[in-house]
């Protein structure tokens, strides 16, 4: 897809900023081929850690700086008011922006959720949608199946003297108020994201140190907790989809990869057997492969001018 028709310039590599519903607006753009917007996690985590270098060499990879976080604007409420709504809009102003027909949108564990509320409310501009680590529900449910991954992560790594650490920070994740504090469980839980962090933390513990944050409340504007259940609205779902779960992720596990690609008609579920809620850089290949794929599977197809060659060649 050439980008040449837009003027503006939205494609150029490197950061952007736009006015968005009067706040600042920040995106990054990286790679060629089809557009892919990607959204981050947290809520929270700044943009960086969600590099796809691999996915770059075949997409036009948007990054999106969320609002809130870095230097994205933030909105008159914060840290309230990020709302699932909310990050749509701020979604879709960019899509706008691009200028482009559709765009795929993928979403990484928060952002996940995101993405999946952007294709039930807002679909008319997505080519497809992939969930990266997501869920059909927040709250209990999911916080009772977190535990019981936590458990099994915890046996399976007991003889490490640094497990108590990261056990602790998950303890201490309610009382989460500040920047620092945000910071600190980002950082604090990560070997838990992985597969086998420290199996390999010489190539792992960079990444962690990089690792940057916001502290995104989960409330709405007025202070009330947004508990998510998508169960119903799935089956309604009509964007292209590829669901996307590593086989030890603790958050966002299979179960829930496998509950989203039940109830979403005709989506695709690629495993990777050997990542954690971070296979864009456990699997990278494995990662990239299984969204090109789905992008070449899900890219309506335009037949070619048939002068003198055969007939009903397809691009």
């Amino acid at each position: 897809m050439s980008h040449s028709h837009n003027a503006s310039g939205a494609f150029t590599p490197g950061v952007h900023a736009f006015e968005s519903d009067g706040v600042t607006q920040r995106y990054h753009v990286y790679g060629s081929g089809p557009v892919c917007l990607a959204h981050p996690g947290g809520p929270g985590i700044h943009w960086e850690y969600l590099r796809m270098p691999e996915l770059e060499k075949h997409l036009t990879m948007v990054y999106i700086e969320a609002l809130g976080t870095s230097e994205s604007g933030r909105l008159p409420t914060h840290p309230n008011g990020y709302t699932r709504e909310r990050y749509s809009i701020a979604v879709q102003r960019i899509i706008d922006h691009l200028d482009v027909p559709k765009v795929y949108l993928l979403g990484h564990s928060h952002g996940a959720f995101v993405a999946a509320y952007h294709a039930i409310h807002r679909p008319d501009g997505l080519a497809g949608v992939i969930l990266y680590e997501g869920a059909p529900v927040t709250g209990p449910e999911h916080g009772e199946e977190a535990m019981r991954r936590l458990r099994g992560f915890a046996a399976a790594h007991a003889d490490r003297p640094e497990l108590r650490d990261v056990l602790a920070t998950f303890a201490a994740m309610q009382d989460i108020s500040s920047d620092a504090q945000t910071l600190a469980v980002a950082r604090g839980v990560l070997p838990s994201y992985f597969a086998d962090y420290w199996g390999d933390e010489q190539r792992w513990a960079p990444f962690r140190d990089a690792v940057r944050a916001t502290y995104i409340s989960g409330l709405d504007a007025i202070g009330s907790p947004e508990l998510i259940d998508d169960r119903a609205a799935l089956p309604k779902l009509r964007v292209p989809t590829l669901v996307i779960v590593g086989r030890f992720d603790v958050i966002c596990g299979p179960r829930w990869g496998q509950e989203l690609h039940d109830l979403i008609p005709d989506s695709r579920l690629a495993v990777l057997e050997h990542s954690g809620h971070m296979g864009h850089l456990e699997e990278p290949e494995r990662f990239a492969d299984s969204v090109r794929e789905f992008v070449t599977l899900s890219t309506p197809s335009t037949p070619l001018p048939t002068h003198d060659g055969p007939e009903g060649i397809m691009r």
